[in-house]
């Protein structure tokens, strides 16, 4: 009997031994299938975080190229308005230089009129006192003349202005 008790005691043990190692190993299965789930469940937001992040990277290389497009116009259009501005500033030197020239020639034509002037103004100065030398010439031949006159006749009279004879 004893040999029978202790058969029992031992199945009991050994049983009670499987039903330990099954229940942990049920539990061990049941920790690793929660472990799984929420696994899964962070490897999908970090797929949808990833996605997102990629999204937004391709909208900012959108905005780069859009960005870098309108860079490569205003480049162009800063050195399209650097040769005008160039371009400008050799027009307005030329106008610059053909003003001063103009100013010049101005200033030379003024100065060879106002010495036209003057020199004419000389020459106008000179010609009436001549007129007036020769008026007194004439006005001494005058009373040269009248001196040897015949006072008798009209004609002579009236020439040197001496009074008529009433008749």
């Amino acid at each position: 009997m004893k040999v029978a008790v202790v058969l029992v005691v031992l199945s009991v043990a050994v049983m009670v031994v499987m039903i330990f190692q099954a229940v942990r190993q049920e539990l061990s299965l049941r920790h690793l299938k929660t472990s799984m789930v929420e696994n899964s469940a962070e490897v999908k937001r970090k797929e949808e975080a990833i996605i997102e992040v990629k999204n937004k990277i391709k909208d900012m290389k959108d905005a780069l190229t859009s960005v870098n497009t309108k860079l490569d116009e205003l480049k162009k259009k800063k050195a399209a308005s650097e040769t005008s501005a160039g371009e400008l500033g050799k027009a307005l030197q030329t106008c610059n230089t053909e003003k001063a020239d103009v100013v010049k020639k101005k200033e030379d034509t003024a100065s060879a009129i106002t010495k036209l002037h003057d020199d004419h103004e000389v020459l106008k100065k000179k010609a009436e006192e001549d007129i007036q030398s020769l008026k007194q010439q004439i006005l001494d031949r005058d009373k040269a003349i009248c001196a040897f006159v015949d006072t008798t006749k009209e004609e002579a009279r009236k020439l040197c202005g001496l009074p008529e004879v009433p008749k």
